[in-house]
Parts: C-alpha cells; sequence; structure tokens
C-alpha cells in the first residue's frame, strides 16, 4: 500500500472544507496511507514588493523540502504543471507502485504559490486546472482525484 503525504502551506480554516476533506481522507484509506501536512504560509501585506514576496516562498520552500519524507516523490501542484486527465493519473500511480514507488508526497503551495525550489526538486509538476483555485480548495480537489485515481485503477464504480 503507498504511503501519501499530502503537504499543503496554510491552515484549514472553514468548516465545509475540513468536512470535505475528512470525507475523502476516510475514502482513501482503503487505497493508501494517508497524512496531511500543514505548514505555516507566511504572512505578506496586501500587494508585497516582490523581493518580501519571494524571500517569503524561499522560507516556505525550505519548510516544504524539509517535511517531504525520506525516499518520496514529489509531485508539486501548480498552474504551469502538466494537465493529466483523471484515467492518467491512475495510470501514473499505478506505473510508479508497480516500479517500486513506494512514497508519493504532493505539495500545495499558499496563496502565493510554489518556489522554484519545490518545483525544480519536484518529479513531476502537476496542474489541476488552467484555472486558478483557492490553495485550500485545491485541497480538497487534489484528495478527491487521489481518491478517484485509486478508485479506477483498482476498478471501482465511483469514477463513470
Amino acid at each position: 500500500m503507498m504511503s501519501v503525504t499530502l503537504l499543503c502551506v496554510g491552515k484549514l480554516r472553514e468548516k465545509w472544507l475540513k468536512e470535505a476533506c475528512a470525507e475523502y481522507t476516510k475514502r482513501l484509506a482503503a487505497y493508501c496511507r494517508l497524512s496531511i501536512v500543514e505548514l505555516p504560509e507566511e504572512k505578506l501585506p496586501e500587494r508585497p514588493a516582490e523581493a518580501l514576496r519571494t524571500a517569503a516562498l524561499q522560507r516556505e520552500a525550505e519548510r516544504v523540502l524539509a517535511a517531504v519524507p525520506q525516499g518520496a516523490a514529489l509531485v508539486a501542484l501548480c498552474i504551469e504543471g502538466r494537465l493529466f486527465s483523471s484515467e492518467e493519473l491512475s495510470s501514473r500511480l499505478t506505473k510508479w507502485q508497480t516500479e517500486g514507488e513506494s512514497r508519493l508526497a504532493l505539495v500545495i503551495g499558499g496563496s502565493e504559490g510554489l518556489d522554484e525550489a519545490v518545483k525544480r526538486r519536484a518529479r513531476l509538476k502537476l496542474s489541476m486546472s488552467p484555472m486558478t483555485f483557492p490553495h485550500h480548495l485545491a485541497r480538497v480537489l487534489v484528495l478527491e482525484q487521489l481518491y478517484r485515481a485509486f478508485s479506477i485503477a483498482a476498478g471501482g464504480k465511483y469514477h463513470k
């Protein structure tokens, strides 16, 4: 069974998002060992200077990279990443498992995104859509897509 770590910059506060994450976390227990790690998001003013933004992203990147489990394949969620269908994501997860990959870490950046150091370290840069989503909602979407991908691989009825 694959171990999946979801690294999230920022803390969920909204009840409905917490409930949705809890539901998919429960469902995913049948397919993987999931852990969700919340990392602090740097506080920035409304319109930060570029140097301030860059420094904040670098500090977040240090925390993200330190939290990646030893030997885990890192997937960075970013808008410039590759677009996968649910079936393609399922195939990629299955391929990694058959190649002996037992640990996966996915990272969702904060409201300012991810530092380039995290993207360079990633085995895969993945985009959920060319549209922009709030990073807290992206957490729910990632968990749902992981559940769908594992369900597809197992021949489950969830995906139609």
